[in-house]
């Protein structure tokens, strides 16, 4: 393992337990200022999907792309939790019988096998609800101006025009509404996963107040890094193994997803990673050795194992 390796690993481990240590708080029982009662079953489903696993790469991006600007940590991680509490929530509605109908997740039952549709609707809905109280508190930013900007940027990349849309458009190609329809993978993969990805990294330079050169920087190693991802995720489910992923495989195939994989090729996909990795790296230049730590991350995605 190589210096920069072994940072990276130490800090991604570390914003995982920062995050999981605020969002157990976030998301506890004490009920908020103008909150009427936080129905126990609800907070608990809440909790079940949002706390216990996963590696935070979501909040890791924010906190990483923000300390570039030397943004304060805490802010940091507060916009990370809230970014998280989106993804935890597309995991849920992802898992449900009407989407994916997946009975594992992080090696554990799925929300709804666990508790029930209905309870894993809702708990979802109740961690997007949040993820916007979240983002939108005065200790991310004294710059209300900042945090709005922050706000609209993260409720694009989760809506119709990003990640709920991609849902939209995977499901449509798998047949769901009809006769299949062609599906654009590099398109779909920027909305359904790319998305929230970007968003970690260019809320950094939201939070830091950058430059246009500095936000389309790190605009562009969002969007290579968000490719990287969902190549990696594809070749995952067809060369991986469900015990280290802690879900199962091969689900792309049984429900007849085009992916990268499909479109490429194993190798294909293979030399495609290679090359986002050369473009994220490059759009990482203008900072120097600040972004080495986001290089890292850029390596991590596209060799993941789980």
């Amino acid at each position: 393992m190589t210096t920069g390796t072994a940072e990276f690993a130490k800090r991604l481990d570390q914003t995982a337990d920062d995050t999981e240590a605020l969002l157990a708080k976030l998301l506890a029982d004490t009920v908020e200022k103008e909150e009427i009662v936080r129905p126990r079953r609800l907070i608990e489903a809440m909790r079940y999907s949002s706390l216990g696993g996963g590696k935070r790469l979501r909040p890791f991006l924010v906190v990483e792309s923000a300390a570039v600007f030397g943004v304060p940590r805490n802010a940091a991680l507060m916009a990370g939790a809230a970014l998280e509490c989106i993804h935890c929530y597309s995991l849920i509605h992802d898992d449900l019988p009407a989407m994916d109908n997946s009975d594992l997740r992080r090696g554990r039952p799925t929300l709804h096998k666990t508790y029930d549709d209905a309870t894993a609707i809702l708990a979802g809905d109740a961690l997007l609800t949040i993820a916007f109280d979240i983002i939108t508190r005065d200790e991310i930013h004294r710059d209300a101006g900042v945090r709005l900007a922050l706000t609209r940027a993260l409720a694009r990349a989760s809506g119709v025009g990003g990640m709920a849309g991609g849902q939209m458009l995977d499901l449509a190609g798998e047949g769901r509404f009809g006769d299949r329809e062609p599906v654009d993978v590099a398109r779909l993969q920027q909305m359904k996963t790319g998305a929230l990805l970007r968003f970690g990294c260019i809320a950094g330079a939201i939070l830091g107040q950058s430059s246009e050169k500095e936000y389309l920087a790190l605009d562009d190693f969002g969007r290579a890094l968000g490719e990287a991802f969902q190549i990696a995720d594809d070749l995952l489910d067809v060369e991986g193994d469900a015990a280290a992923l802690g879900k199962q495989t091969g689900q792309d195939a049984a429900l007849g997803k085009t992916t990268f994989v499909t479109q490429l090729g194993i190798d294909g996909a293979k030399q495609r990673v290679r090359d986002l990795l050369a473009r994220a790296d490059a759009a990482l230049s203008v900072f120097g050795p600040k972004g080495d730590v986001l290089r890292a991350a850029a390596r991590f995605v596209a060799e993941r194992r789980n």
